[in-house]
Order: C-alpha cells, then sequence, then structure tokens
C-alpha cells in the first residue's frame, strides 16, 4: 500500500514536470527570435566609438569640424545618430560606420529604431538602415 501511494506521488510528479517542459517548449523558441543587445555607443571628445559586442569589433565616427550630434537612437542590433551634417548608422554587420549626407535645410520629422534597423523620415526623403548589411536606402518624398 505505501509503494503504491509513492508510485502514485512519483507519477504525478513526473507529469507535472512532462507538462511544464511542454509548455515551456514555444516560450523557448519565441525567445530564440529576441535580438539580443549588441550595439553601444561610447561618446569621445571629437568621436564616437560603437561596440559591437557579437563581433568583439569596435568602430569610431569621427565628427567634421562644426558637427554636432542633434540625435542618437539605439536599439539592440543597430545605432543611428543625426548630426546637422549627416546620418550615421552601425550595426551586427562588421563592417563599421555608414553614412549619408543630408540635404541643405533637410528637417527630421520622425525616427525609429528597432531591433536591428531604422526608418528615418525627413522633409525631403524617407531613410532606411539595415544593421545586418550596414546599408542605407532612401526614396524621395
Amino acid at each position: 500500500m505505501f509503494a503504491e501511494a509513492v508510485s502514485r506521488v512519483v507519477a504525478r510528479a513526473l507529469s507535472q514536470v512532462l507538462l511544464s517542459l511542454l509548455l515551456a517548449a514555444p516560450v523557448a523558441a519565441a525567445a530564440e527570435g529576441v535580438v539580443a543587445k549588441t550595439i553601444f555607443l561610447v561618446d569621445e571628445d571629437d568621436r564616437i566609438v560603437a561596440a559591437n559586442t557579437a563581433t568583439g569589433q569596435f568602430f569610431s565616427l569621427t565628427l567634421h569640424a562644426k558637427e554636432k550630434i542633434l540625435q542618437r537612437h539605439v536599439a539592440n542590433g543597430v545605432a543611428v545618430l543625426v548630426t546637422n551634417q549627416r546620418f550615421a548608422g552601425v550595426g551586427s554587420y562588421p563592417s563599421g560606420w555608414s553614412s549619408l549626407r543630408r540635404i541643405a535645410d533637410e528637417q527630421v520629422v520622425s525616427t525609429e529604431v528597432v531591433d536591428k534597423s531604422a526608418l528615418l523620415v525627413t522633409s525631403d526623403r524617407i531613410l532606411t538602415f539595415n544593421g545586418e548589411s550596414g546599408s542605407w536606402a532612401e526614396t524621395r518624398r
């Protein structure tokens, strides 16, 4: 009788463990799609250093004369800077900074940076930055 009771308790415990493992599997699969934080920015006097923890590399963006950073956006796998002279982005792709010159009197309307991509809407253009390829794309408004 004691052996049967122990057997039932063990069986119930095993079934609960198996059920919890089955329920945890979809959560673990969903977590695989989460982009890890890999890009960090460090301010220096005349430059910004991007640290890519995925590759162990460091990339410097030297600011031009009279260039000022107006906005900075950092997501998990991408960072974008808006300066008074250009738009600069760096991502998880180990190529370093990539930048586009601003058009005269171009105003930034909105900026969104998520995971490994960025979208900038200006008075003249719609810009995207792909942090996996390190490339900009643009179209006129």
